[in-house]
């Protein structure tokens, strides 16, 4: 029953669209031609008739976000755990940190493939500033919401300062890593075509752009389609290894 609401929208949604799209209503209402308006039907064809091709390249897609993703995630914990030890290192690299999502990806890619080539590492580096920036920051708020009462407790059994962040600190945090970590995978899938757009010959990201180019409308919608259910299924793969390991919350 929790499912049924949702379903229902999106099923009322996609029924209008077919409507429109197939009745001609929604490309006269954009003033376009009817075949830059594909309907559900006709996305539905072209993920068939494709399948092999946008898996071929969704693989490609899926390697970039997972890679990137881990780097992140390394490089997240790894941050937040060192700013909360060091209160002289939070206020150097906190503000930076901050101001690094200032900057536009899009306006960095290209200096990045300058820099790195044309392989898979600029697209790894892309993917990993697009979800850093929740990891590290939802980290950081985890560690330093710990009770005191449970540190000060800690103190009296005479543990290290190791074990007061192993045993208290971060499985408090843990839950709102989890949570950093689910806004990060659902935006890694945009960094990812980021980086197939700046420069890439493979991807759905690139596929994306050639089919814009040739007006092969459908399939646009096909691949993004598939993008679409990337970032919903690493988001649930999390949320499943949420409850399996915060069993406590």
């Amino acid at each position: 029953m929790r499912w049924l609401p949702p379903v229902l929208v999106i099923a009322v949604l996609i029924g209008a669209w077919q409507v429109a799209a197939s009745s001609g209503a929604l490309a006269d209402l954009l003033n376009l031609e009817s075949y830059l308006v594909p309907s559900p039907a006709e996305i539905a064809e072209s993920l068939w008739q494709s399948r092999a091709l946008l898996a071929e390249n969704a693989w490609v897609t899926l390697q970039e976000i997972l890679l990137g993703f881990g780097i992140a995630l390394a490089c997240g914990l790894a941050f937040a755990v060192a700013l909360h030890l060091s209160p002289t290192l939070r206020r150097a690299f906190y503000p930076l940190i901050v101001a690094s999502q200032t900057v536009p990806i899009p306006a960095i890619a290209p200096i990045l493939f300058v820099w790195l080539g044309f392989g898979i590492g600029p697209k790894l580096v892309i993917v990993a500033l697009v979800c850093f920036f929740a990891i590290t920051v939802n980290t950081l708020d985890g560690l330093r919401s710990v009770d005191a009462e449970a540190t000060k407790m800690m103190r009296t059994l005479n543990a290290s300062r190791a074990q007061i962040l192993w045993r208290v600190e971060m499985p408090t945090a843990l839950p709102f890593t989890f949570s950093g970590a689910k806004i990060a995978v659902a935006v890694a899938v945009i960094g990812a075509v980021f980086g197939e757009w700046a420069g890439s010959n493979a991807g759905l990201g690139h596929l994306i752009l050639q089919d814009n180019a040739q007006l092969e409308t459908a399939r646009v919608f096909a691949a993004m389609t598939i993008l679409s259910a990337m970032a919903l299924a690493l988001f649930g793969l999390l949320a499943l290894a949420e409850r399996r390991i915060v069993t406590w919350r």
